[in-house]
Parts: C-alpha cells; structure tokens; sequence
C-alpha cells in the first residue's frame, strides 16, 4: 500500500477525533460566528461523513457529479440556515487544515519518498476541497435568501 493510501486509511481511522477537533475550532472561531451556536450534533455528523468517506470521494470509487451533488446542497442548505457564505468557505478550509495537521503529526512523513508521496495526497486533497468550495458557492448562491 502506497503511502498516500496508508494516509488516507489513518484520516479515515481518525474521522471521530478529527470531527471533535474541527468542531472545537469552528464552535470558537471568529471567522464562524454561526456555527458557534448552530445545532452540535448536525455539524458532527456533516464532518464526521467528510473524513470518514475522503478516500471513496478522492478515489476513483466516486464521481465528480457525486460530490458536486453534495456540496452544492450543503452550500444551499447553509444559506437557508443564515450562514455568511464566508463562515461556509472557513468551515472547509478547517476541515482540510485540521486534516493535514493529523497527517503531520503522524510521523509518517519521515524521508523523501514519503513527503513525495505526502504531496501527492496532499495535492488530490486540495483539488478536492477546491472543488467542494466552489460546489458549495454555486449552492449557496442557487438558494433564495
């Protein structure tokens, strides 16, 4: 198993403490006024899904349509609920930082073929939450106020 697999299955194995971290943040972070009052139990479950599900929705195992589906939900699910689409594109760029942060604090990045491979992983990440980003605008600017 390549490395960047080995990584996905350990962000995968870690979806519950990773989904505890990022709601610690996003519950206390200025930049994410709304979800510091917004229903616990709805945000858990919307993050768990994402880094229990990130290696079927960066595999093959899962369509661009697919993801383009759920994002451009939640954008518009958000905007119903009164979220700035700022507050919208802040939560995702927490859950990817708090992705990556696990990833380093691993250990596993421990010679060049491993930080090649770390980068590569890294790289199928951010394309990921790009795209999920603009879904989730698209969404957000779909739905009536």
């Amino acid at each position: 198993m390549v490395l960047s697999n080995k990584l996905v299955a350990l962000i995968e194995r870690n979806a519950d403490q990773l989904t505890k971290r990022w709601l610690d943040i996003v519950r206390t972070h200025e930049n994410t006024p709304t979800y510091h009052t917004y229903d616990e139990d709805k945000l858990y479950d919307r993050a768990f899904s994402v880094y229990s599900q990130l290696g079927k929705w960066l595999s093959a195992a899962s369509t661009s349509e697919e993801v383009k589906t759920i994002y451009t939900e939640l954008g518009g699910q958000r905007r119903k609920e009164g979220f700035k689409i700022s507050e919208l594109l802040e939560a995702l760029l927490i859950t990817r930082q708090v992705l990556w942060t696990k990833v380093e604090s691993e250990g596993l990045l421990d010679t060049a073929l491993h930080l090649n491979q770390a980068l590569e992983l890294n790289d199928r990440i951010s394309a990921f939450f790009d795209r999920c980003a603009v879904y989730a605008a698209q969404g957000y600017e779909s739905e009536s106020p």
